[in-house]
């Protein structure tokens, strides 16, 4: 009886929480937000088994510091899909539960690697790189004061994801130097 009860409390404080914090966003639908975060967070796992995959297969010169980048990465990109699912349960909704959904969901899709080597790789995650930049400078602008908490937290995985793409564009660079 007493486990029951305090699940009960835990629920309606959960409950009364997410309604609390939800009040502060204006002149936007919740609904929406939490939808177009779920897109995010099926591009964060495609994009982190693409990483995590490339540094396993990825071959040729500068391959070592490609595989430095490329785990180093897919760590951010699981910590970003954290970040995102986090904020969805606090908006009130569920992150994507199964991974058949991320493709069926995802923004920038998930090109399997084909050839790999180190400059296709680093090409691909490039192109992955500048697509989560399109989308969450999107979502800035929809969540812009509308969301202030969602903005923010979107605004930092955006300065990440900028980063990244200087990071491998740097490493391409030096790969297309040594070939020289």
């Amino acid at each position: 009886f007493i486990g029951s009860m305090i699940s009960s409390l835990t629920t309606i404080k959960e409950s009364m929480m997410a309604r609390v914090g939800n009040s502060i966003i204006k002149g936007i639908e919740v609904q929406e937000i939490i939808t177009t975060l779920n897109r995010a967070y099926a591009d964060e796992w495609l994009a982190y088994y693409q990483y995590f995959i490339e540094a396993k297969v990825v071959k040729g010169l500068m391959k070592d510091a490609a595989i430095a980048e490329l785990v180093q990465h897919a760590a951010d990109e699981l910590r970003h899909a954290t970040m995102v699912a986090d904020r969805i349960i606090q908006l009130g909704g569920a992150p994507l539960l199964h991974p058949a959904d991320w493709l069926k969901q995802t923004n920038c899709g998930y090109d399997a690697p084909n050839d790999f080597d180190v400059v296709a790789v680093l090409k691909d995650a490039i192109k992955g790189e500048q697509c989560a930049i399109a989308t969450y400078s999107s979502i800035v602008d929809l969540t812009r004061n509308k969301d202030i908490v969602t903005y923010d937290l979107v605004s930092q995985i955006l300065a990440d994801e900028v980063m990244h793409e200087e990071d491998l564009q740097n490493l391409r660079g030096r790969d297309a130097a040594d070939r020289r």
